[in-house]
């Protein structure tokens, strides 16, 4: 009965998202894992596309009383991104460089962003996103910031 509930307000939160929410058995399978050993189900996965989505399924996960649990690409190790709450995963739309500051050498993006793919982009104004992780191909950045991820040479850049 619970589930249902959410799954009917969660038609309804779909309703007002420029993104996507999924509900289906298929998706909450998927979803179920990670790269780790844990397994358990969703109430389902939204993908917002942008700031206002992120909002709206904050402001709807309060009112549901329902955790909701960020997610990229689903590498982490143990377990951080399964859960039973609703997954809010940004890999699938808010995966984009917005802007590159090379005067005060910084740049902004969005969390859903792959690791490699920011390098790529970055190697053009000479710079590169030092954290060196075995799963730079897929990672996002995100998800490196959430799991305090350095990667293997992380005490050697700026030491000489």
């Amino acid at each position: 009965m619970i589930l249902e509930k959410l799954h009917t307000s969660l038609h309804e939160l779909a309703t007002t998202l420029d993104g996507k929410v999924k509900i289906t058995p298929v998706y909450r399978e998927i979803y179920a894992t990670d790269a780790s050993i844990y397994y358990e189900k969703p109430v389902g996965v939204a993908f917002p596309k942008n700031d206002r989505d992120v909002q709206k399924i904050i402001l709807w996960a309060n009112a549901q009383n329902c955790p909701i649990i960020p997610r990229g690409a689903g590498t982490s190790l143990a377990g951080q991104v399964v859960g039973s709450g609703l997954i809010v995963d940004v890999s699938r739309y808010m995966n984009q460089v917005l802007e590159v500051n090379d005067e005060e050498n910084w740049v902004h993006i969005q969390p859903g962003i792959v690791l490699d793919e920011l390098n790529q982009y970055l190697k053009k104004h000479n710079r590169l996103f030092g954290p060196e992780t075995s799963t730079a191909n897929r990672c996002v950045l995100g998800g490196m910031l959430g799991n305090n991820s350095c990667g293997l040479h992380s005490l050697v850049y700026g030491n000489v």
